[in-house]
């Protein structure tokens, strides 16, 4: 059963921005450790950096909270399987949210270009 369902799109040019003038304040206020990792070894980290972003805006949009006290950035982080897979793991108040939901997971497809990156995130529940 889908529970929720969000989209977002972002300019990477944003994200590219923020951590120009940030830097790594920037991406461990937004990302864990295992995401930095990932999307700093691309030459051009941006997009990569930009789609995690999306992604937990999407996510944060299935739950139905946006990104704040119920849920903060490092309540969600984006894995990535041998195959490319994105998939979700959720801590802290991410658990708390998937439980008090009565769902069991988050998918989640992710999608950029040099310009713009966006991700979908599927809130599924337990069926009845």
């Amino acid at each position: 059963m889908i529970l929720g369902v969000g989209i977002d799109l972002i300019e990477v040019e944003r994200i590219q921005a923020s951590y120009e003038r940030f830097g790594e304040r920037f991406l461990h206020r937004i990302l864990h450790p295992a995401e930095i990792a990932y999307c700093l070894t691309h030459k051009k980290p941006a997009p990569f950096l930009a789609a995690r972003f999306a992604a937990k805006e999407a996510i944060s949009k299935a739950f139905g909270t946006g990104i704040g006290a119920q849920l903060g950035w490092l309540d969600m982080e984006v894995g990535r399987r041998a195959s490319g897979e994105p998939f979700v793991v959720l801590h802290g108040n991410g658990l708390k949210l998937l439980e008090a939901r009565q769902a069991h997971t988050v998918l989640l497809s992710l999608s950029h270009t040099q310009a713009h990156a966006t991700a979908v995130a599927i809130l599924k529940g337990r069926q009845s």
